[in-house]
């Protein structure tokens, strides 16, 4: 399904061929000492990734990046929080409604056209004990700016949790330079991976935090304890896991985090210079190497170009939902991505436009 089609879409997204082919195997068996050695090899490379502090841990989850987001809130935040969430779109709202799901205390701090580096003039009044936000707000290709969100977040002794699900890999994350308690990682997104498979890395800091909770699944203090002998409490996706413990090694073989950035920044800079002469335009001055988040300036419904691109050009991108499904469609940077693949995608739509490319 799909095999014929190029994909732009910001999860899953493109993958190399390396890492197809270790799922086109059979699974192993993992309650032994070799797929210890693959969790293990896994969460150093992941702290390595984000910097985390010294005595950091990984849990993983076999589950999507919403289980990720639902179980840190429910492990590390309780009755006698106020969160506040910031909400610039369709996950800073999924955190709220999670918040309040789980009846925990929070503030809804919606933001519009801004990256909060000015958060401290910005952000609402009051005593807050945890500062919750999607570093890239997928849903409108919005990048807000972690570190001063980390410094206002210290200064006002607050546990800093980001999702940082759509922005590792291709995004600048330090643990330690923006003071993140918490980060929030999922496998189909800058990883390159098949999705599945959900990762949190808590500081030495959001670790003495954890809280007994009801549930089973999503104890992380039981998942702690597994981790000690590179095990999880229940079954994990492992053949993404094996597709991490290689892709981590891919990275590394090409240059390292700096180097992934800085070609998922080349790639998204030459696609935003490249379809300058059509009639969309970015939808904010703040997106990340990530994604391209466009409006149509010609009238045409952002789900019509969507389906166009899918069925005349075997292009997928990604539209919107709700209100914005006519106004903003979606344009992954994200995975095994070149500026060749990305001509497919740029050549589609000036023909779509019936424009002669500069």
């Amino acid at each position: 399904m799909y095999e014929d089609h190029y994909i732009f879409t910001p999860g899953p997204v493109k993958m190399s061929q390396e890492i197809m082919d270790i799922g086109a195997v059979q699974t192993p068996y993992f309650r032994n000492s070799e797929f210890s050695s693959v969790v293990f090899n896994c969460e150093q490379g992941l702290i390595d990734i984000v910097n985390a502090p010294k005595g950091s841990k990984v849990i993983f989850l076999t589950a999507s990046g919403t289980a990720g987001m639902e179980s840190v809130v429910m492990n590390l935040l309780n009755s006698d929080d106020n969160a506040l969430v910031v909400n610039g779109g369709g996950f800073g709202a999924r955190f709220v409604h999670i918040c309040n799901v789980h009846e925990i205390p929070n503030t809804n701090f919606r933001v519009k056209n801004t990256n909060l580096s000015d958060i401290n003039t910005l952000a609402p009044q009051g005593e807050f004990s945890a500062l919750i936000v999607n570093a890239h707000e997928t849903s409108v290709g919005h990048l807000y700016d972690v570190t001063a969100l980390g410094h206002y977040a210290q200064k006002n002794n607050m546990m800093h949790i980001v999702d940082a699900i759509s922005m590792l890999v291709t995004d600048k994350l330090d643990m330690q330079k923006s003071n993140v308690d918490v980060v929030i990682a999922s496998s189909q997104k800058g990883f390159a991976l098949p999705p599945g498979l959900t990762m949190v890395v808590l500081s030495p800091n959001a670790i003495q935090r954890l809280q007994d909770v009801k549930s089973l699944y999503f104890n992380f203090k039981d998942y702690l304890a597994n981790g000690e002998r590179g095990q999880t409490p229940y079954t994990p996706a492992v053949t993404i896991m094996l597709q991490l413990e290689e892709r981590l090694k891919q990275i590394e073989r090409r240059g390292g985090i700096s180097q992934s950035i800085a070609s998922a920044k080349e790639v998204s800079e030459y696609f935003r210079s490249s379809i300058k002469d059509l009639p969309l335009k970015v939808t904010t001055s703040f997106m990340p190497n990530a994604m391209t988040a466009l409006t149509p300036t010609d009238g045409k419904s952002a789900l019509d170009i969507v389906n166009d691109l899918e069925y005349q050009y075997k292009v997928m991108v990604c539209p919107n939902g709700g209100d914005e499904k006519d106004t903003i469609f979606r344009v992954s940077h994200m995975g095994d991505m070149t500026k060749e693949y990305t001509d497919v995608l740029i050549d589609a739509l000036y023909d779509y436009y019936k424009v002669t490319r500069s």
